[in-house]
């Protein structure tokens, strides 16, 4: 348990003894650093309960705090605002057992076991600057639950099974009407080298994309192309695979680069499977209407408030929806692992499309009544202009030509005596650092312009500021190792610059804990700003090496690898990689 929850715990424990019963006391960080660096609020909600003077509970739980050692400065203020602060004793020990684990102050959640779909990249397609949000919330996220001891599977969820890949097929076919995957009747080896590469994938679909908007011809080819795959044709399914195996390659290799990992690399085909087995259990259940020549699950309810389309099970070319799919998900999911809760990363404009699937998931009883769907939406990246983000021609950006952006924005930021290969390696890890903390700093709902010069700056809210100052942390460890200079433990508080640095070490697990339940990560990404901040202007104050004062040396070099662990452990959270230097 944490520093502050095992307070909060204390604290309710008094009240109760001084007569008053209540389930939780807050100690919330003051607003009035001049009285305090904590405040209890509780009095005011007491006072209402008890029909009593809130001073009155104040000043009886004030007399028993001033006999803790742990708090100091206690005062009341107002009509019974409590104010305290923590004592050095108590500040130092606390920092001492953080060094000895960090998880003495971090609260753990429940056991439970989450899947977490963050993916969505379709096949054939390049991963665009729409896929930036996805891939960065959901894999912080995962980390982060992870850190809290929830036991996660990432899926990576490729849309391999719709229309996108009918269109490449279909493109295909119309460059090479001889290649024989598109012969329903052949019956021979199909060639062993593949027909396509990723860079014929990249140009065919926004090409074939296209023409099925100008051609209502096309899409219906399209469609029937797609419903031929989905029904097993050999020959589609032999280049359906050649497809995957070139266009997963190189999914793969940009969320690498992003630092995004998944446990699970399935696609819509892979519950395409369960489809014919969930459609059974479906009309087991009387919850199958045929509509004009689909079938479809009635969703609405007499007491919604506004209207929940049916969710369209098999289109009327008797091929499967994007919203069957993801049911078929759902029930692979929930006979295979089991999970407590499934989350779902997506751009906040499919919210209709996950309140469908949820809804028939849970009236189909697919997912027992305490298992948790969650639909975690996220705003948009935009251009300097506002608008989603896109390239000089007008086209959406690929991520990889984003992440080359902000690659090359900070390369110019470098020491010029670090040369080839290193050069390349370090300017990668800043460039990824710049573009993945401006992405979680704003809360995940909001839109944000996205300005690679102003997220590569050395200084501000800015994922090179946070590792330029964590590089030299490490510097300064091993400048007194080199000295042979050592350091154990913190024994003493030499200033209020130390003692800053110690107050927001203490708040760790109440930004880990904000952070997960809300769903973004923006309250952890201003928390490692506010420590890395609180710990340059100490170093800034203080030569630290140069301190004749060896108690206080020492334990300036303790604070000093405590914060770095810590950031390292945060960055980490957030999916970035430190390097040694830039």
């Amino acid at each position: 348990m944490s520093f502050i929850k095992t307070i909060e715990k204390d604290l309710k424990e008094l009240v109760n003894k001084l007569g008053y019963q209540i389930d939780n006391i807050t100690l919330s960080t003051s607003n009035r650093p001049d009285l305090g660096e904590y405040q209890i609020n509780d009095a005011m909600n007491l006072a209402k309960i008890y029909k009593t003077n809130p001073r009155e509970i104040a000043t009886k739980l004030a007399e028993k705090l001033q006999e803790d050692k742990r708090f100091i400065n206690v005062n009341i203020a107002g009509a019974g605002f409590i104010n305290i602060s923590l004592s050095d004793d108590y500040l130092i020990s606390c920092m001492n057992k953080m060094m000895e684990d960090v998880y003495n102050n971090i609260d753990l959640q429940n056991k439970k076991t989450i899947i977490l779909d963050y993916g969505g990249a379709n096949v054939a397609k390049a991963l665009h600057v729409g896929h930036l949000r996805s891939a960065n919330i959901g894999e912080a996220l995962k980390r982060l639950a992870n850190t809290l001891g929830v036991k996660t599977y990432a899926d990576a969820h490729l849309g391999d099974w719709g229309r996108p890949i009918g269109l490449v097929m279909l493109e295909l076919e119309k460059r090479n009407p001889n290649l024989p995957y598109f012969d329903p009747n052949y019956e021979g080896d199909y060639p062993k080298d593949n027909p396509v590469s990723n860079a014929t994938l990249m140009e065919i679909y926004p090409l074939a994309s296209t023409k099925a908007k100008e051609s209502e011809e096309y899409m219906e080819e399209a469609r029937d192309m797609t419903a031929r795959l989905q029904n097993g044709e050999r020959g589609l399914m032999v280049l359906w695979q050649k497809i995957m195996e070139v266009s997963k390659t190189d999914i793969k290799r940009i969320y690498d680069r992003l630092n995004t990992t998944f446990e699970i690399w399935n696609g819509e085909s892979d519950s395409a499977i369960y489809i014919p087995e969930l459609i059974t259990y479906l009309e087991s259940k009387n919850l199958v209407k045929d509509s004009e020549g689909a079938r479809i699950v009635e969703l609405q309810e007499s007491t919604d408030d506004h209207e929940i389309p049916p969710l369209l099970l098999v289109k009327s070319n008797k091929t499967a929806s994007y919203q069957t799919t993801d049911l078929a998900c759902i029930w692979e999911r929930v006979n295979k692992y089991n999970p407590n809760e499934i989350w779902y990363l997506a751009d906040a404009r499919q919210s209709l499309h996950f309140e469908q699937v949820f809804r028939a998931a849970q009236k189909a009883k697919i997912v027992n009544e305490n298992t948790k769907l969650e639909f975690i939406p996220f705003g948009t990246v935009n251009g300097l202009d506002g608008k989603p983000f896109k390239t000089r021609d007008g086209d959406v950006m690929s991520l990889e030509n984003l992440l080359d952006l902000a690659k090359m924005e900070c390369e110019k930021k470098l020491l010029p005596n670090i040369t080839e290969p290193e050069r390349d390696k370090i300017a990668e890890m800043v460039g990824i650092s710049a573009v993945k903390y401006a992405d979680l700093i704003p809360h995940r709902l909001t839109d944000y312009i996205f300005d690679i010069t102003k997220f590569s700056d050395l200084d501000g809210k800015t994922g090179p500021y946070l590792l330029y100052s964590t590089i030299r942390m490490k510097s300064l460890l091993k400048k007194a190792k080199e000295a042979n200079i050592s350091y154990q433990s913190i024994d003493v508080i030499g200033n209020n610059f130390d003692r800053d640095i110690m107050l927001n070490l203490i708040n760790l697990a109440g930004s880990l804990t904000k952070s997960y339940e809300s769903r973004s990560l923006n309250e952890l990404a201003d928390y490692i700003y506010k420590l890395t901040s609180s710990y340059n202007k100490f170093y800034s104050d203080n030569r630290i090496l140069d301190e004749e004062n060896i108690t206080l040396r020492s334990s300036w070099l303790a604070l000093t690898n405590l914060v770095l662990n810590t950031n390292l452990m945060l960055l980490n959270i957030l999916g970035i990689n430190c390097p040694d230097k830039m």
